[in-house]
């Protein structure tokens, strides 16, 4: 059973799953993923995009759609014991099956390990409890699970070989019809669809500042495959203006081919660094969640390429920071300013050296073969 609740999740399963299967193809897998798993041969039993949710006030309000994939992965746990669980990131979900595994003597395979280094350190002891190993993705995270007697490997990170344009920048600008003497600005709202209630007004908002100033600006906005174009209409709706290009399935392409990206948190900042796009951060959460979140918070980063570099090498703008007008600001920073900008690239492209060497998946395929065959 592999279980994987978010897009990220859904493409490095995927991932996995070809590489195991390219030496064992008779392994089966079935669980919870999205269309990369769906093409890898899995039985995804429930959409990645119903699961799809940051934040707990909003995971309250998806409760009863999470909950009852949990409750249908517990049956069949139960009814079809697998001869491996492999949890991947998610783990406000995965936690929860990976205990009843556990109880039922299912081994259990973590892999993108929850960021426990960040917030919520004593999440550490469930884990001893309830997961078996550990297969990260940052190098420091090896000397953290050391440190509490998890079994832990660092396999690398997958981005390091998957994050790649299809083509050079000046091909994608005909591909997208984009005038090169004109700025080029990514809009990157995220993945989940509470990413895209919460943020994409206030990046919408900022691309029209943005506009105003420069009127001939271009504006990309790639479309995550746990999301429909259909899922962003309501907002869109309204700023015809701005003439969006929304690109289905080619964030690395949409990633070279613009000139600065407003991006949400998360995995997506790691992928923008290593492909050396200038970027600035945004986030705003439920008040209730930021409030408990900040108190938990061990780290002075939101964005993982500044979590990696360990340092603050991306602006971030968070909660009441996240504004139209600051957006825009920043923007106009990133695409004019050209010392900053160049600074900015430059530290950008020290951050793959932090990621490990490539062949990441092939590693974590030899573990899941290893702990088979246990």
């Amino acid at each position: 059973m592999i279980i994987a609740g978010e897009a990220s999740g859904d493409l490095h399963a995927a991932k996995l799953v070809h590489a195991v299967k390219a030496q064992r193809p008779e392994i089966d897998f079935f669980g919870i993923g999205g269309s990369n798993m769906r093409a890898a041969g899995v039985d995804t039993l429930v959409d990645a995009r119903d699961m799809a949710v940051v934040g707990l006030v909003e995971i309250w309000s998806q409760r009863k759609i999470i909950f009852g994939a949990l409750h249908r992965m517990r049956a069949l746990l139960r009814q079809q014991p697998p001869t491996l669980l492999i949890l991947v990131d998610y783990p406000e979900f995965n936690l929860r099956l990976a205990k009843t595994a556990k109880q039922l003597g299912i081994k259990v395979l973590y892999y993108i390990s929850p960021q426990i280094w960040a917030w919520r350190q004593h999440r550490v002891k469930t884990i001893r409890q309830r997961v078996d190993h550990m297969a990260v993705v940052f190098p420091f995270e090896v000397a953290f699970y050391a440190k509490h007697q998890v079994p832990v490997t660092f396999v690398g990170h997958p981005l390091v070989d998957a994050v790649h344009a299809s083509a050079t920048r000046e091909q994608l600008h005909r591909q997208f019809k984009i005038d090169p003497t004109q700025p080029v600005i990514g809009l990157f709202p995220g993945s989940r669809h509470s990413e895209i209630k919460r943020l994409l007004p206030i990046i919408l908002h900022s691309a029209r500042e943005f506009k105003q100033l420069h009127p001939h600006t271009q504006f990309l906005l790639p479309l995550a495959p746990t999301l429909a174009s259909t899922d962003l209409r309501a907002y869109v709706s309204g700023y015809e203006d701005l003439s969006i290009q929304i690109i289905n399935d080619r964030t690395y392409d949409v990633i070279v081919a613009v000139d600065a990206i407003v991006t949400v948190s998360g995995t997506v900042t790691l992928e923008i660094a290593l492909l050396g796009t200038p970027m600035v951060i945004i986030n705003r959460l439920a008040p209730l969640t930021y409030q408990i979140v900040r108190r938990m918070l061990k780290i002075p980063y939101i964005g993982l390429c500044n979590i990696v570099a360990d340092r603050r090498i991306v602006p971030e703008l968070i909660q009441d920071q996240a504004t139209a007008p600051n957006i825009a600001t920043e923007l106009q920073r990133l695409v004019f300013d050209q010392p900053y900008r160049n600074a900015m690239i430059k530290e950008l492209g020290g951050i793959e050296a932090k990621l490990g060497d490539a062949g990441g998946i092939n590693n974590l395929a030899r573990l899941v073969l290893e702990m088979l065959e246990k």
